[in-house]
């Protein structure tokens, strides 16, 4: 069955909701997790963890937030930045990710800007109407 993506989103904004315990109205299509919401690290697990069990999937933790690994290669980071490797890399890892500003400065301290609401949503999207 194929839940539309308003659903998913409704879905997605009553999760970070209650993992992050922000107001509904806080939580905008291009409301970062981090800044504009205020997530910890530590908050990334419980939200996945909640995203799990509300659509009942399994979320690698590679394919939602960037691999550890791959930020700390130094054939994908050059002096703290990704390199054209890199971002070319990631982008194939997170395509549910918009790096359209972040490819113009790939300074890795703007990496939390990436992980919006929107890109949750999507990421929902695709792996539950993928079966």
């Amino acid at each position: 069955m194929t839940i539309s993506q308003e659903e998913i989103c409704t879905k997605v904004r009553e999760t970070l909701v209650d993992a992050l315990g922000v107001d509904d109205d806080e939580i905008t299509d291009d409301a970062t997790l981090m800044g504009d919401l205020g997530a910890e690290s530590i908050d990334f697990l419980d939200i996945v963890f909640r995203l799990e069990k509300a659509f009942g999937i399994k979320i690698p933790r590679e394919e939602l937030f960037p691999p550890e690994n791959l930020l700390n290669d130094p054939q994908y980071v050059t002096n703290g930045r990704l390199n054209e490797s890199g971002l070319e890399k990631l982008k194939e890892q997170m395509p549910h990710v918009d790096f359209t500003e972040f490819a113009k400065d790939p300074d890795l301290n703007k990496m939390p800007d990436l992980f919006r609401v929107k890109s949750i949503c999507d990421y929902v999207g695709n792996k539950v109407n993928a079966g």
